[in-house]
Parts: C-alpha cells; sequence; structure tokens
C-alpha cells in the first residue's frame, strides 16, 4: 500500500484543513464539500486525512464494522455476542464516479431471495465507509440518484435497500467528503445544503509559497516513505489534538448569546430552511473543543458562518458563492456581547480570555469569480427594429455587449423518440429509474428484477427440475430485467446570431435574455450545454459542451455583436460540434437551438448555402428549434423557412415563455408529425 501524502505537509490551504479537521472532531457537522480549480491538493487533502483519525474497534467478523460497545440491532450479520473484537484503522473508501446504485447501497442475491426465501446481501460501499470516511471526487459528475442516496444515508446514518419486498438496513454513518471543479458543472442547491462545509481552494499566487508545494511535492515523489517520517511527529501531535477534541467535545457550552448570533446570520443572509443555523451550531462546538475551550465564542461563531454558509447562498448556478464579511461582522456585532461573550454579565464563570490554539479565521477566499461587467463604452446609434431588411455590414462595426434581459420560465423542449442517454429531466429515454414498461433478459448484472416476468419464464420448467417444495425452483435464465422509461439529459446546442441585424441593443438584451432562461431551464434539466456564435464572416464554438451552464452565460454576457450573417457559416460549426460530440458520448442525443431573425448575407448566395447547410441536420434528423427574433409590423417569415430547412419548428421569443397564451408542442417536431 502506498505511502500517503502527510495532512501536516500540505502547503496553505488553511479553510480547507481546518473544516476537514472539525469534521474528523465531529463528525455530526455533515461533511465538506471542497471546490475548486484542478491541481490544489483537494484530493491530496482529504487522502491524509484518513492516516490522522483514530482507530476503531469492531465486532470480529462483521461486516458492517459494528461498534463492540454498541453494536447496531437491526446489523444483517447479527445478533453479535458480547466479546470478541478487533481494532484497525479507520478507512476512507472512494466511490467513482461512474459507480453503480448496486456498488453505492449493497446488492442482494435475487436469485437465492427467490428460490430459497433468504437474505443474502452483498455489503456495498456505505457498509465500507461506516465509521470512516466516504471520498466522492468530482461529485458533481455523480449522477443524481446516486446522490440523493448518498446524502440520504449520511443524514440518516443508515442505508436502506429494497428490492421486490426484499428489505435490508444497516448502519451506515461516515465523514461525507466530495470534491469538485465547478468548471465541469454545479450541484443543484438542493445537494449543496446537504453538504454541511464547503469551503472554496485555490492556487497561491506567492511564488514563495508554490517553490515550497513544488519543493515538498518533489521530494514526496523522490522517497515517500522517507518524507512521511519527517512528518511523523507533527502527524501524531494532530492525531492527538483530534482525540483530545472529542473528548471533549462533550462538554462545550453553546450559550443563549452564540445561539442568538447563529439564528441573527442565518436570517440576514436569508439561507432557506433551518439546516444552516444546526450546522453552524454543531461547527462552533467543534471550533470551540478543537481550540482546548469549554465555551464558545463569537470568533467560532464567526469561522462557522464563513464555512456554513456561503454554498447556501447560492439560488440559481450564475449566483458566485460567498459571503460579504463586512454584514457577517455588523450582524454579530449586534447580537453579541450577552450570555458569556465578551463581557458576560451574570458572571457564571469558565471565563478563558485565551482563544487556545487554531481555530481562527483560515483566509477564506473571496469569491472573485463572478463574471465581470463589459466596458462602459458609449452607445452607438442603432439600427432600426422595422421589419423591413437591414443592411448587415453598412456600419459594420462591433458593437459593445448589451445586457441580458431579466430571465423567464421556458416551455419545455424535448427531443421525440426514446433515447438512452445519461439520466436528466429533459426527453424521454430507457433509464435504471423511472416507470415500469416492460420486460427484458439481463445485458449483464441484473440491477432491476421484474418479478412477474422472472415468475412466468420459470413456471413452465417446475417439474423438469424437479420442484418438490414451496420455493421456486429459479435459474438464471429466467430472470428478467425491468425495463424503465425515465428521462435524460441531452446537449442543448445553442447556436446564436451576433450579427449587425440582432445589434440593436433593445432587440439583443431581449436575445439574451431568452437565452439565459433557456441555459436556466437546460441547468434545471441536467443537460450539458454548447454555444456557438457567428458574426462577421465567420462562425467561433464560444464554448465547447460542457455541463457547466454558468460558464455558457458568463460567455453569453460579454458576446460582442456587429457584421454581416454568415449563417451558413454557424451552422457548419454546430454540425460539426456535434459530429465530434457524438464520438465522445454517442448515447446523448442533441436539441439544437438557433436563435436569430433568419437573415442570411455575405459571400455568394448565403441564402441558399445556409439552406444547404440546414438540411444536413434534417437529414441526420437532429431535434432542432428556432428562436424567431424578427420584431416589428412588418416580418418576412426567414426564421420559419429555416426551421422548415433544418426539419424543426419555430417560436417567436414570447411563444417561449413558459406563461404565454400562444401554444408551443412539447416536442420541437411535434408539428411535423401532425401536418
Amino acid at each position: 500500500m502506498s505511502t500517503p501524502f502527510p495532512f501536516t505537509a500540505v502547503v496553505g490551504q488553511d479553510d480547507l484543513r481546518l473544516a476537514l479537521l472539525l469534521n474528523a472532531v465531529s463528525p455530526a457537522v455533515g461533511g465538506v464539500l471542497v471546490r475548486g480549480e484542478k491541481g490544489t491538493a483537494k484530493s491530496t487533502a482529504v487522502r491524509a486525512l484518513s492516516a490522522l483519525l483514530p482507530e476503531v474497534d469492531v465486532v470480529s467478523g462483521c461486516r458492517f464494522s459494528c461498534d463492540p460497545d454498541s453494536p447496531d440491532p437491526g446489523c444483517p450479520d447479527g445478533p453479535h455476542e458480547p466479546g470478541a473484537f478487533a481494532s484497525r484503522p479507520a478507512r476512507m473508501v472512494e466511490l467513482p464516479v461512474g459507480a453503480s446504485e448496486d456498488r453505492l447501497v449493497g446488492a442482494l442475491d435475487i436469485e437465492r431471495a427467490l428460490a430459497e426465501g433468504v437474505k443474502a446481501f452483498e455489503p456495498g460501499l456505505l457498509a465500507d465507509a461506516h465509521r470512516g470516511i466516504l471520498y466522492v471526487d468530482e461529485v458533481n459528475l455523480l449522477h443524481d440518484h446516486l446522490v440523493d442516496l448518498l446524502l440520504d444515508a449520511a443524514a440518516m446514518g443508515a442505508s436502506y435497500v429494497e428490492r421486490e419486498g426484499v428489505s435490508v438496513r444497516h448502519a451506515a454513518r461516515f465523514l461525507l467528503v466530495g470534491t469538485m471543479n465547478p468548471e465541469e458543472g454545479e450541484l443543484r442547491p438542493q445537494l449543496l445544503d446537504r453538504f454541511g462545509l464547503t469551503v472554496e481552494v485555490a492556487a497561491s499566487r506567492e511564488p514563495d509559497q508554490r517553490v515550497e508545494v513544488v519543493r515538498r511535492r518533489l521530494a514526496y515523489d523522490d522517497d515517500p516513505a522517507g518524507f512521511a517520517a519527517r512528518w511523523a511527529d507533527e502527524e501524531a501531535a494532530v492525531r492527538a489534538r483530534i482525540v483530545a477534541a472529542r473528548e471533549l467535545l462533550p462538554s462545550v457550552r453553546l450559550g443563549d448569546g452564540a445561539l442568538r448570533q447563529i439564528a441573527a446570520t442565518c436570517a440576514a443572509f436569508e439561507v432557506d430552511g433551518m439546516r444552516a443555523d444546526i450546522v453552524m451550531a454543531r461547527t462552533a462546538t467543534a471550533l470551540a473543543a478543537w481550540a482546548g475551550r469549554t465555551e464558545v465564542l463569537a470568533e467560532d461563531v464567526r469561522q462557522a458562518a464563513l464555512l456554513a454558509l456561503p454554498h447556501r447562498r447560492r439560488r440559481n448556478p450564475f449566483d458566485a458563492p460567498g459571503l460579504d464579511e463586512d454584514k457577517l461582522d455588523e450582524t454579530l456585532e449586534e447580537f453579541g456581547g450577552s450570555d458569556g461573550q465578551d463581557g458576560n454579565e451574570d458572571g457564571d464563570g469558565d471565563d478563558d480570555p485565551d482563544p487556545g490554539p487554531g481555530g481562527g479565521p483560515g483566509g477564506q477566499p473571496e469569491p472573485d469569480d463572478a463574471p465581470q461587467g463589459d466596458g462602459d463604452a458609449a452607445a452607438r446609434p442603432e439600427a432600426g427594429e422595422g421589419g423591413e431588411p437591414q443592411p448587415s455590414g453598412g456600419a459594420g462595426g462591433e458593437q459593445s455587449p448589451a445586457r441580458a434581459a431579466e430571465p423567464f420560465r421556458t416551455k419545455v423542449l424535448s427531443v421525440p423518440g426514446l433515447g438512452e442517454g445519461a439520466a436528466g429531466r429533459r426527453s424521454r429515454a430507457r433509464t435504471e429509474h423511472g416507470r415500469t414498461i416492460g420486460a427484458r433478459r439481463p445485458r449483464g448484472a441484473l440491477t432491476k428484477l421484474h418479478l412477474a416476468a422472472t415468475v412466468q419464464a420459470a413456471a413452465p420448467h417446475q417439474r423438469a427440475r424437479g420442484r418438490s417444495g414451496p420455493g421456486l425452483v429459479v435459474r438464471r435464465d429466467d430472470l428478467r430485467q425491468a425495463s424503465r422509461e425515465g428521462r435524460e439529459g441531452n446537449l442543448v446546442l445553442f447556436v446564436v446570431d451576433a450579427s449587425g441585424s440582432m445589434a440593436a441593443r433593445q432587440r439583443m438584451g431581449a436575445v439574451k435574455g431568452a437565452v439565459l432562461s433557456l441555459l436556466l431551464d437546460a441547468y434545471q434539466r441536467r443537460d450539458k450545454v454548447g454555444l456557438v456564435t457567428f458574426r462577421g464572416s465567420a462562425a467561433d464554438v464560444a464554448l465547447p459542451p460542457t455541463s457547466s451552464v454558468d460558464a455558457a452565460a458568463v460567455r453569453l454576457e460579454s458576446l460582442p455583436t456587429g457584421g454581416r450573417t454568415p449563417l451558413a457559416a454557424g451552422l457548419l460549426k454546430a454540425h460539426e460540434v456535434l459530429r465530434v460530440e457524438r464520438l465522445r458520448d454517442p448515447a446523448r442525443r442533441a436539441l439544437v437551438v438557433v436563435v436569430t431573425d433568419g437573415r442570411a448575407t455575405g459571400g455568394p448566395e448565403p441564402v441558399a448555402l445556409a439552406g444547404r447547410a440546414a438540411r444536413l441536420f434534417a437529414a441526420e434528423g437532429t431535434a432542432s428549434v428556432v428562436v424567431d427574433c424578427e420584431s416589428g409590423p412588418v416580418r418576412l417569415g426567414l426564421a420559419g423557412q429555416l426551421a422548415g430547412e433544418l426539419g424543426g419548428t419555430a417560436v417567436t421569443l414570447d411563444e417561449l415563455r413558459a406563461d404565454s397564451i400562444a401554444s408551443l408542442v412539447k416536442d420541437v417536431q411535434g408539428s411535423r408529425r401532425a401536418a
């Protein structure tokens, strides 16, 4: 087994180390979500933590790591006889992104359950992680249903497996740590809230600190065992401090003054629900224990807020996580100064002016990754917005980016047919979860048994198999997998016209608002998104397909406009993007959303060339919709003609709204089928 990098040798990342240590002191804090760019020691610090955790006593032979002092009465391996136990190091279990539900929660031997009526259960990763660490790298890429199972088990301290009337329950209490790179997509706010603490990590811009990082890493790579030995004393000191803090934790007093500060802070920052208050209380208590105190101080409440609230402030994927520290300090000052904190007026003893070692603010990084506004360029005369054609390159100059209008709830656009892509919430698909629509022979391991079909397949062979008792004689060939229909996520590729004919500020603001609304819809439906823009004489891939819709929003906000309308170039660029993406992810179906007024200018025969490019999508059966941005009393209907060439449908900006009185078919090709 390889020697892990020592936890105490990690350079910087004070908040990350503190959050991990607080959870080691009090697992009830609820785990840590580590957000940050690649190469910032996220995984290194998490893996190093396991070596600091004290050893655990387990019942000998128990696959579920029961505590011999208080064994789980419902343990599948129980009941346990008192006496026999063994000590082992606390485990760190890693959950791969591609893990199945059976690998996470465990699996039942369906064949033995049907034939013998026994609960032959094979434990999963949740059982392995009991009383240890469960680490999920790239947690934002994990399938939603697995994240739900994971967080439910973490919240309840138990895992439940229900399969065709057979139930198994076992204890599953662990320190949950997830790491993610926000560039690859965000977690839903509901899932963010289930993590107790969050920290933002970034590489230091200080040359001396970067030098020390490289020096230590090279020394570790050259001699891992020798490097670890040089840090053994520091590791032992932190391990002893964790044990001492755990023993002190039950004695820590959380007074009414601290509770008022916690409640006032959560109310001031308008966090949803009560989980934030509870997490802050547990974190502040753990901070006091870590500092060697039995009283929670205002500084503990402040640090708890910096760790527990930033991720709970996000309302949508375009909000940058973070906390206004000036507002935090004002709130703490307004509601402080009572119940034993900073001048206890009733003097009930236990005064300890020394905050103790550690526990202070760890240099919480400021959320500087919010998109910056564009330059305040002087407004230029805008092109007219009437229905008559406008010269697409007469003015030729580039316009400063227009601000997006307020987003709105959009109509549902979906891809026709039945797909088999990644689980999501947009189009119909065969999935592991959803309503049962039939049965088939399993391909690989059986995951969802279709009981009626299995019994029907086995019934004709009972006499030939010599059945003599009440049990059904079932062979593997009899097993049937349930076919289920649910929803999949798609690749929504936006092809946005940024030419001069779209450059009128009022129109472009509305267009950006519509695309932003569709991006929000894509985020909620678990889609990948991409952005192709065209203007002047060429088209650009502003954003390759990604799960990070906030990255698409940033590119959209700074989108420049002006010049001619190379519609054909935009369509051909989108076609190339789809071709490459099919090679990477062939099961994910695409929905192309072309945002344009339908004009095509520049080059020889621009209209005919655009028509030929559009027919490539129709020939391949790619689902498409054209968002018609033409405005004014006189309309040319060019966007509708383009939709016909694409084999899709056209909708106006008004029709795109979910609350519009104009009906919009859910299937983007519904109009063609109706015809």
